[in-house]
Parts: structure tokens; C-alpha cells; sequence
């Protein structure tokens, strides 16, 4: 500490006697040599920063700034499992591999995730040239959670998922939400969203529909719009206090025949023609307007339509110089970081292919180097960054790439380009200034309750009143309610006397979902995705529960709605028929007696069979055979006959 103090008063002795101006206030030396560097000074221009950073690094620093890893827990390197990182494991990536930005999948309270990640930041101070690293997360607010794409918990207000936000189409509250789950996420120390997806959902059986904004171009790209704007805190890119968004996936993914998803291989592919493409890119538009810091390569291999009149390459996405130099950068004039998804550039072996009971695919056999599978993984970093790749998401080892320099497969050159968008990235976002959090403070602004308040509003519009037979809602509290899926206590706070019996009831709410099948148990994804069916069936437990309670009492259904439903079997059987995109029992209540009002309107068609959805085109909204509720479809209650 006495010779650190020494060497700051030398320097800043130095800097008098020469002329030069005062340090800067709350200036961090960080290479450690006592001087102020121009990287380091916060009067700087950014660009100036970045040259003189850059001219500092070895090549070495250089492939591992094009790294997105993951920050490891004990016993997890990809962190599924524990309640702190592996501080040894994690230091290596740092220090011995110069990995400066990291996904958290850690799940624990604000104060514990705050304090952990400024450990993180300690860590990076301490290296050579300390560049503070960049943590970015995937979706936490939402009710939805897929391991590898979503998570819950950790103390973070908690709102519908995104297709509630499309059932309002109101553009200021998606602003809102991203205001505030800016705040939150800044609180703990996560500084990128890996969000929002602005994918055009095209084929209902698909499982990642719950996490788009509905069908429609239009409206898709308007509210990813606001959604990029409120992370980012301004439309004209990311600011000091904001969170940089990665819009995804580009482009197609929404597309995929049988809904099959691209993190397996027998989800690979995607088929389009120009004209549904076309649909697809216009999705983008308005979060590239808004410059989303980052863009996130889709899995697939995009078949069918032509750019510029010449075929699409049949690679991924992320290996694909005309979807991503030629269509991105060329056309759309991004200018932003292009991150890849997850585990591009690793093999795909047989448990990949095709696993099976006795060999399941596990994290340690995914891998996704569609249409580059019989590449070695140099080649396929080399094919990355030659398409436009700026970080490899979910790689922790640079060796590929310093060998693929070493081979003349890429240039330092193009190294450079891409190092300069990462490290413009953390400049703007204040990083080099100040990564540190106050822990205390996230515990106060996480889930605060004013957040929560305004979750819990748009939790209650963002609600689909589908059907009101005989004027059945609102129900007045008071009444004998009997319940499938709903839990009592709710029920009870809302003012019902809860019975055991139907028969014995006033009413009957019973809280269901759209079906589906595991179609593909063995496979990583495939295990945990919703596949195959739409349609409810006799031999379904909540339809036998919704024939038991209908035959006595008029009989509410609420159904969640994470793909399109067909409500053909249980329509017939139901009195109110209510759609919730995430909604806790208490919101859905408060609209079952007036207390709120139900505000969404379809954000997608439905389906009147599963006949009909094989007839439709997997690449074209809501074409299918007409529907047995067209997209907008919804019912607003009458002032007089609503509790307001």
C-alpha cells in the first residue's frame, strides 16, 4: 500500500512538472504501472480509449476477448448448480485464457448475486491490463424457465412473459418493463441482456414461442423496439446506466418445420421462401433502428430464399458471411457486437445426433455447428469470424482461434475489428470507470415493491377474456368456488369459500395449459422442451377435471398459453374461457371477480385441429385454414359490467 501511494504521488508530480493536467477524479490504474494511460482516462474520447487499449494487447488477450464463457460453479462449469462461482476456475478464465465477458446462471438472492459478481470484477482488476468483465444473463422476470434458455427466481420482480406484453401491444409498457428490469439487473452487476427475441413465431408446435412477441411483423418489431429502448435506456444506443441488449435470433428461427427446435440436431433446419424471409427480417427492423448493442445469430440453417439473387449457404446462422456480413452489416448497417449463440463451435458426437436410453445427451455432448459438423473447430472459428462473428457465446478456450491465425485462416487485422466492438462495449457501458456495485443497495432495488406493483398490473391486463357465456364473469366474491390448478389460498384471499366437492360449488375455476408431448426424451433440449400436440384430449387430467366440474357448476377455464392451444375439445364444456401468457393465481382471481380487468388481445391465431396445423406453412403467420380465434381476438368487459 506505502510504495502504491509512493507511486501515485511520483506520477502525479510528473504530471505537474510537465504541465499536464490533474488526474482524473476516481482514476483506476489499471495495468498497474502508476501512470495515467489513455485507456484509462475518463475525459478520453471512447474511441481514443480503444486504440490505446487495443495497441496494448498481446494476440493472446486478443482471442480471449472473443470469448463469451460462462462463470463457473462448483462442481458446473456451465453454472446450473450452486450458490457462488468457482473462484479458482473462474480466475483461470481470466487470467490464463483473458476472458473478459461471461453469462451468470447463478440463482440466489440480489445481495448474495450483487457481492459475487463484484468479486468477479476484483478478480479482473488484478490482471495485467485490467479490462473489468462484461456479465450478461439470460431472460430472469418472467414466469416461463427453460434450463440453457430462461431462468426464475433470485428476487427479480416478476412479469408475464413476453407474448403477455404482446396481448397489451402497448409499446410504453414494454418500455416500462425494460426501465425497470434495467435497474434490477444494473443492481446486482449484469451489464448485457441476452434478450429480446425478436423472432417472427410462425409455427405454433415450436417451443420457443412463449418468449416472442406473437405473429404479426409489425408488431413484433415495435415492441422488441421498446424493449430494446428501456434496457438500453435511450433509442440511440446503450447508455452508462443501461443494459445492452442482444436482439435474437437472426433470422428464421421462428420457422422450423414441426416446430422442431435449432439446439438439436434433428431441429437444424429451417425452410422459407423470399416472401415469408422477407417477414422474418422485418422483425429486426426496429430494434436494429434502436441500435441494439448486440445481435444473436440464429442455430438454424436457413433453406429457401436468396440474397441478392444467390442461394443461402447451407450453415448455420452464425457461420453464414451472407446472412450476417452481406444482410446485417451490408444492407441493415449494423454496426453493433454480433455474439453467437451457444456451443457453435463444438463437436456434435453421437449422443448429440442421436442419443438414447442408454446414452442421453448430456451439457457435455451439445454442441450446434450446424452444416459445419464434419469441421474441426478451428475451421469452424475461422468460418465464424470470417461471417461476421464478433464473440463465440459458450467457448472458454481460444487455442482454435490463435491457431487459425497461425495458419493464415484469419487475419490479426480482422482480430482487431472485432476486439474494438467488444471493448467499445464496456466503455460505454462505464465499465472501465466503475464495475463495482453497492450490495446493499440490490437488495433494495431488486423485487422492490413498487416494481412488483406495476408486474402485477400488467400480469392482470395482459390477460385474454376468449369467451363470457351468460354474462358468467365477474363472479361475486362470497361464492362456493371449487378449484383444479389454482391454489386455495389465493382463492381464499380472494374472497371464495373453497369446497372439496363440485357438486357443492357455485363456480369452478380450473387453471390448465397448452398441451404437448416429449417427443425426443433423450436429447438435452428435446427433454425439456414442449413439442408435438396443441390439442387438448378426453384422456388429459385437466380435461377430465373440467368435464367433472362442468357438469355441476359453470365452469371457468383459464388456459396458459405457452404455444398455441385448440380449445375444440374443452369449448363445449366451459362457461368463461380466459388466456394468461404468465400470471400468478391471485391476478388470474382478480379478474375472475372484477377486480381487474382482462385488457390482451391474441398476440397469434388459434388453431380449430392439430389436421389444421399440419396444413398451415411452417414460415408464414397465422396461414393456416381460418382459425377458430383469429389474432386480436378478445373481449373487453363493459364498464357496467365490471368491480372497478
Amino acid at each position: 500500500m506505502v510504495r502504491a501511494r509512493w507511486i501515485l504521488a511520483a506520477s502525479l508530480c510528473m504530471l505537474a512538472v510537465h504541465g499536464v493536467a490533474a488526474l482524473p477524479t476516481g482514476w483506476r490504474d489499471l495495468n498497474h504501472n502508476g501512470r495515467l494511460d489513455r485507456y484509462e482516462d475518463v475525459r478520453a474520447p471512447i474511441d481514443a480509449r480503444v486504440e490505446d487499449l487495443l495497441g496494448q494487447m498481446t494476440l493472446a488477450e486478443k482471442a480471449g476477448t472473443l470469448l463469451h464463457a460462462t462463470l463457473p460453479t462448483p462442481g458446473s462449469s456451465i453454472g446450473f448448480a450452486g450458490i457462488v462461482y468457482d473462484a479458482d476456475a473462474t480466475t483461470k478464465l481470466l487470467r490464463d485464457r483473458h476472458i473478459s465477458s461471461f453469462i451468470t446462471r447463478l440463482v440466489v438472492a440480489p445481495l448474495d448475486l450483487a457481492a459475487q459478481n463484484n468479486a468477479v470484477q476484483k478478480r479482473a482488476e488484478a490482471g495485467r491490463l485490467g479490462i473489468p468483465a462484461t456479465i450478461s444473463t439470460d431472460p430472469r422476470h418472467h414466469f416461463q424457465a427453460t434450463l440453457g434458455a430462461s431462468t426464475t427466481g433470485g428476487g427479480f420482480s416478476l412479469w408475464p412473459d413476453t407474448l403477455g406484453f404482446a396481448a397489451l401491444g402497448d409499446a410504453d409498457t414494454v418500455r416500462r418493463f425494460g426501465d425497470i428490469a434495467r435497474q434490477e439487473y444494473r443492481a446486482v452487476g449484469i451489464h448485457m441482456a441476452l434478450s429480446p427475441q425478436a423472432d417472427l413465431a410462425t409455427e405454433p408446435r415450436w417451443p420457443r414461442f412463449s418468449a416472442t412477441f406473437g405473429s404479426d411483423p409489425a408488431a413484433v418489431s415495435r415492441l422488441a423496439g421498446a424493449y430494446v429502448e428501456g434496457f438500453q435506456h435511450g433509442r440511440s444506443g446503450v447508455r452508462p446506466d443501461g443494459v445492452a441488449t442482444v436482439v435474437k435470433h437472426w433470422v428464421g428461427y421462428g420457422a422450423e418445420p414441426e416446430g422442431f427446435d435449432g439446439h438439436n440436431y434433428y431441429g437444424r433446419k429451417a425452410k422459407l421462401s423470399d416472401t415469408s424471409f422477407a417477414q422474418h427480417v422485418r422483425a429486426f427492423d426496429d430494434s436494429l433502428a434502436v441500435r441494439s448493442a448486440g445481435v444473436m445469430p440464429t442455430y438454424v440453417i436457413v433453406h429457401g430464399p436468396k440474397i441478392k439473387g444467390q442461394s443461402i449457404e447451407p450453415v448455420a446462422a452464425g457461420f453464414n458471411k451472407q446472412l450476417l456480413t452481406g444482410l446485417l452489416r451490408g444492407e441493415k448497417q449494423y454496426r453493433g457486437l454480433i455474439v453467437s449463440d451457444w456451443s457453435i463451435t463444438r463437436d456434435c458426437p453421437q449422443a448429440c445426433m442421436a442419443p438414447d436410453a442408454a446414452n442421453p445427451q448430456t451439457p457435455a455432448s451439445i454442441g450446434t455447428p450446424w452444416g459445419m459438423e464434419a469441421a474441426d473447430k478451428t475451421t469452424r472459428f475461422a468460418k465464424g469470424i470470417e461471417a461476421g462473428i464478433d464473440q463465440f457465446g459458450g467457448a472458454d478456450d481460444p487455442a482454435p482461434i490463435l491457431d487459425a491465425v497461425a495458419k493464415g485462416l484469419i487475419s490479426e487485422k480482422r482480430i482487431d475489428e472485432s476486439v474494438r466492438r467488444v471493448l467499445r462495449l464496456k466503455f460505454e457501458l462505464g465499465l472501465f470507470d466503475n464495475p463495482y456495485v453497492d450490495e446493499a443497495a440490490a437488495a433494495r432495488i431488486v423485487g422492490n415493491q413498487k416494481a412488483q406493483q406495476q408486474a402485477d398490473a400488467v400480469q392482470r391486463a395482459s390477460q385474454v377474456l376468449l369467451r363470457n357465456d351468460k354474462a358468467t364473469l365477474p363472479v361475486a366474491p362470497g361464492k362456493r368456488i371449487w378449484l383444479y390448478g389454482v391454489d386455495a389460498t389465493a382463492a381464499r384471499a380472494a374472497g371464495f369459500t373453497v369446497v372439496e366437492d363440485p357438486a357443492q360449488a357455485d363456480v369452478a375455476l380450473v387453471r390448465t395449459a397448452t398441451p404437448f408431448e416429449t417427443l425426443h426424451p433423450h436429447h438435452f433440449f428435446g427433454a425439456r422442451q414442449h413439442e408435438g400436440r396443441l390439442d387438448f384430449r378426453a384422456e388429459d387430467k385437466d380435461v377430465q377435471a373440467i368435464a367433472r366440474a362442468s357438469a355441476h357448476v359453470p365452469t371457468i377455464v383459464a388456459v396458459e398459453m405457452d404455444r398455441p392451444a385448440i380449445l375444440t375439445a374443452i369449448e363445449p364444456m366451459t362457461r368463461a374461457l380466459i388466456v394468461t401468457f404468465g400470471a400468478s393465481d391471485a391476478a388470474v382471481l382478480d379478474v375472475v371477480t372484477g377486480r381487474a380487468v382482462a385488457k390482451g388481445r391474441l398476440p397469434f391465431s388459434l388453431p380449430r385441429s392439430m389436421t389444421d396445423v399440419e396444413a398451415q406453412s411452417s414460415d408464414l403467420p397465422d396461414d393456416g385454414p381460418p382459425p377458430a380465434y383469429p389474432r386480436g381476438a378478445g373481449i373487453l368487459l363493459k364498464a357496467a359490467d365490471r368491480r372497478d
